[in-house]
């Protein structure tokens, strides 16, 4: 069996896909990559079924009709054959050193037969044209290099949270959660990180700098404008995010765990509702109003924890002073913390 499964979901990649690929082609006989070419119009297809004829023992390739970046990965996910399963964008990369190492891993738990359900490492925010780059790690959650429990990680900054980019869950892991995700929608990312939590019993985090996350192009899903031009899109993952986890359950057996999903949800109500505010017609106060409904509406105790006791309470003031003050809270925030 293979170590790790790589799925990288192509849609007219064909300007970066290679630079992707090559980084995950350092696995060599431990891992397999499925390139999913996703009913591009340029050359994608043609490069993968190129790189599939020269590492055959390695290089998968699925060609499908356009079905969006969850389609590729649920593709990806039904053929996979690896122990450990992650996805990689094709437009960004590995650290190739940091990809040996990991593999270095794997192959000692297995040999000791203690493969955690989840590896947690670190990933990079790369301004690729800009030549800058923000680390995110975790060794302030968890100790490096230990096998643990939910109940013995520490706490969470108020700004940190684990992402797509950071997890590599076991296939089988994410098999027993029932992960599907949605077609020709963005920001499934979120789903993809959360659902499959509660399955997991035992996890480790890896201090190495693994994944490189590309920032600088303009049709990017976390640019400002392009997030609220697909504001459906990120409503319907918040409710689906909200909805995947009985969060009553768990916190009777995984507290931390709990807590930690209802911060994401808390989040991700609170990014819907600013970017709401920020395109400011009717339209978008009933959608607003609506999400918050649709929530009282599918879990009362999780509305009132968000309306009450988080930071996604402060996105649903009453009145324009409230919505002024809301939005001046968050604009304050963007130029401390940089983001978007």
């Amino acid at each position: 069996m293979k170590y790790i499964t790589f799925t990288v979901p192509c849609y007219n990649s064909a300007d970066y896909m290679e630079r992707c690929i090559d980084t995950l082609l350092v696995g060599k006989d431990m891992v397999e990559i499925i390139i999913v070419n996703d009913g591009s119009t340029d050359r994608t297809g043609e490069i993968a079924d190129c790189y599939a004829r020269k590492y055959p023992d390695i290089v998968k390739v699925i060609h499908q009709e356009n079905g969006g970046h969850g389609a590729g990965v649920n593709a990806g996910l039904d053929a996979a054959t690896g122990r450990y399963f992650k996805v990689v964008d094709s437009d960004d990369w590995l650290d190739e050193f940091a990809l040996t190492a990991l593999l270095a891993q794997i192959q000692c738990w297995e040999e000791l037969k203690t493969e955690p359900d989840l590896i947690i490492a670190n990933y990079l925010y790369d301004h690729f044209y800009e030549n800058t780059v923000k680390r995110m790690s975790y060794r302030n959650v968890f100790r490096q290099g230990r096998i643990c429990s939910w109940n013995e990680i520490r706490s969470f900054r108020p700004s940190q949270y684990l992402v797509m980019h950071a997890l590599w869950y076991r296939t089988d892991i994410l098999r027993q959660s029932g992960i599907r995700l949605p077609r020709h929608t963005f920001y499934v990312d979120n789903l993809f990180a959360n659902q499959p939590l509660p399955y997991v019993r035992t996890l480790c985090y890896l201090n190495l700098d693994l994944y490189h996350y590309f920032l600088g192009r303009d049709d990017q899903s976390v640019n400002e404008k392009v997030l609220m031009s697909r504001i459906d899109q990120q409503i319907r993952v918040t409710k689906l995010v909200a909805i995947c986890t009985d969060l009553q359950q768990l916190s009777v057996r995984e507290p931390k765990l709990a807590r930690y999903l209802m911060r994401n949800i808390s989040i991700m109500m609170t990014i819907s509702c600013i970017h709401l505010l920020l395109i400011g017609n009717q339209e978008a106060q009933q959608k607003r109003e609506s999400l918050w409904l649709y929530m009282k509406t599918h879990n009362k105790k999780l509305y009132h924890h968000l309306k009450y006791r988080t930071l996604s309470g402060l996105t649903y003031l009453p009145g324009k002073v409230g919505d002024a003050l809301t939005l001046c809270g968050y604009r304050t925030a963007k130029r401390i913390y940089q983001f978007n």
